[in-house]
Parts: structure tokens; sequence; C-alpha cells
């Protein structure tokens, strides 16, 4: 499903935290034309889509892009995340998406790279050995361009089911790989660039990488 609402409402998807947050709004302009785009590059690769005209923006899209363009002056659609199509299947919707890289489109793949609420720590506190040993690999493997060792991480990589009980936090980064770089088996295949490395809550890794693209660093 892709969001086509002219001016997407702030969705409020989470629970329990502090009441300024349900306050916030980010009210950037939708981008019902690239809506359609998108789901005609999906048709044609095979992918069933649907374009959705009133859904808004949830805390997947508008918290990142809160702090990348705050003035909310750049158009948005957002894609929901195929949480039931595992790594490979991710990776070949994102190789549908490739085409919008030379049409001036960013495409923004957020989630988590480590993602266990269950085992979040306090503001501060040393990131665990488990958290730690799965963000190294998967750090060497996105910059080695290592696709599929990536695809298949939940055998390959260490603690991997503690690192992300459930997918949906890491799929998007499937999303990526096959938007920004070549298809496994590729002479082609470029290596991610590491653009942040750093914890928060003690095993939250907020490990941030760029696929297909010249990036600064400031």
């Amino acid at each position: 499903m892709v969001s086509a609402a002219p001016q997407p409402e702030t969705i409020h998807d989470f629970g329990g935290f502090p009441a300024s947050l349900y306050q916030m709004r980010y009210d950037a302009p939708g981008a019902p034309g690239l809506a359609a785009r998108v789901a005609g590059l999906l048709d044609e690769a095979g992918i069933e889509a649907q374009v959705s005209p009133r859904r808004g923006l949830d805390h997947g899209a508008w918290i990142p892009l809160m702090l990348m363009y705050p003035e909310a002056d750049i158009p948005v659609t957002q894609l929901s995340v195929q949480a039931e199509g595992g790594p490979s299947a991710n990776f070949q919707l994102g190789r549908a998406l490739a085409p919008l890289r030379s049409e001036g489109v960013l495409l923004v793949a957020t989630g988590g790279a480590v993602h266990n609420l269950s085992r979040i720590g306090s503001e501060g506190e040393p990131p665990p050995d488990w958290a730690v040993q799965f963000d190294e690999w998967l750090y060497r493997k996105l910059t080695e361009g290592t696709y599929e060792e990536l695809i298949d991480y939940r055998r390959l990589a260490p603690y991997s089911a503690l690192a992300h009980p459930t997918e949906e936090h890491l799929l998007p980064l499937f999303v990526a790989m096959g938007a920004g770089g070549s298809a496994p088996h590729s002479e082609d295949k470029p290596r991610a660039v590491s653009l942040h490395r750093g914890w928060t809550h003690g095993s939250l890794s907020m490990a941030a990488y760029g696929f297909g693209g010249t990036f600064r660093m400031d």
C-alpha cells in the first residue's frame, strides 16, 4: 500500500510516551503523482500494490523526516512495510523501485539496526555483547557488499533472534539494498556507506547506511 493523500495527517501509532509527543505534527505535502509511479513500478515487477487516497504518515516516516527536513517542505509518500515477505522479497521490491533513483527521488528506509524493546536498558548504558556482535556483523556485510549473506542473516548473523525478535524493523534495509545496489551474483555490487553508528537505551542500535549515491558527512 502506498499513500497518496495530498496533505497526509501525522499518525501517532505508539503508546506510553509523554503527552508532548502526541502533540507533534509534521505537515509535509503529499506526493500523489509519485505514489502512482511507485504503484506502477511495483505492478510492472509483478508485485501487487494499491494506492490509498487518505493514509497519513506514521512515526516510521515523520519522526526521521522531522529531523531531516524540519521545514516539512518536501513532498512525501510512504510505502507500507512488507512484514510477511522476508528479506528476499523486500530486496526484490527495492529492485523494482530502483528507477526512482534517476528521477530525483530519495528513498528513505527506516527501522532499527538492532531493535528488541524487551531488552532495552537505561539511556547511557553500554550496549550488551549480543547487540554489539549483531551490529558489527551487519556493518561488515553492508560495507563489504555481501548481499547474499545479508539476505540470509537469520541463519548467518550472530544473535539474530535477539537483535530482531520480529523482522519489521530490519526489512526496510533490504528495500534500500535493492533500490540502491545491484542484484545478488552481479559483479556490480556497490558497498553501503556507513553514515552513522551509535546506541540509545543500551541495546538499540541507531546505525544508518546509504546506498547508490554520494553522501556528505556533516
